[in-house]
């Protein structure tokens, strides 16, 4: 399987999609084998997640390393899926640089990065404010 397939095949890097344990009723992004209170006595699911969600906390980052220096500043914020999973994401679009707790959102389609031409283009969700 060529890179570009292998990486179009991971379904996570296109949807929201995550696990659930119907025993507990708790949903987790990215998806988990077991569940982490329930252990083997878990139900775990697949479940894809709205997209719809709250963030929880976030930071405007100015110094980074490797392909996201020419990036900065960017945000990276902790959101909270509406369906209670946390998944730490990078903040996109007007008004990234003031992101505060509590602020809706909701996830979106980006190019991640690319590789020139004769690299593989990459990409994923962000999460933008709505």
């Amino acid at each position: 399987m060529t890179a570009p397939r292998f990486w179009r095949n991971i379904e996570q890097r296109y949807r929201l999609v995550g696990t659930e344990c119907r025993t507990c009723e708790t949903a987790y992004f990215p998806p988990r084998e077991l569940c982490p209170d329930c252990r083997r006595g878990g139900d775990v699911v697949e479940k894809e997640f709205s997209g719809e969600g709250e963030v929880v906390s976030a930071t405007v980052v100015h110094e980074a390393v490797g392909d996201y220096d020419s990036e900065t500043p960017y945000t990276v914020a902790v959101v909270e899926l509406e369906e209670g999973a946390r998944l730490t994401t990078q903040v996109v679009d007007d008004g990234e640089d003031d992101v505060e707790p509590g602020d809706s959102v909701e996830a979106c389609f980006r190019r991640v990065s690319d590789q020139g031409d004769e690299g593989i283009v990459q990409y994923g969700t962000r999460f933008r404010r709505v």
